[in-house]
């Protein structure tokens, strides 16, 4: 969905997830540890872990091992 932000900074290692069979918070919170794989249009690959959920609709927070490109918004991962 988008960085995980606040009103004065951007978390470029850290993004905000929806996965669309996930609807609450429980669900979310279910995920907890889970892989994420982000794979750029070049083909790189990179690897993240599910931190916790994100307020009560389903979505949740992802830390990236690296900073993530302002193109990896509002595109699909993997969920492993």
């Amino acid at each position: 969905m988008s960085f995980r932000r606040g009103i004065h900074m951007q978390h470029d290692t850290q993004m905000i997830v929806k996965v669309d069979s996930v609807n609450g918070k429980d669900k979310a919170s279910s995920l907890v540890g889970k892989q994420i794989v982000w794979t750029s249009p070049a083909g790189k690959e990179i690897k993240g872990q599910v931190l916790g959920a994100h307020g009560n609709k389903g979505a949740f927070r992802v830390k990236f091992e690296k900073g993530m490109p302002g193109q990896s918004v509002s595109t699909k991962v993997k969920v492993a």
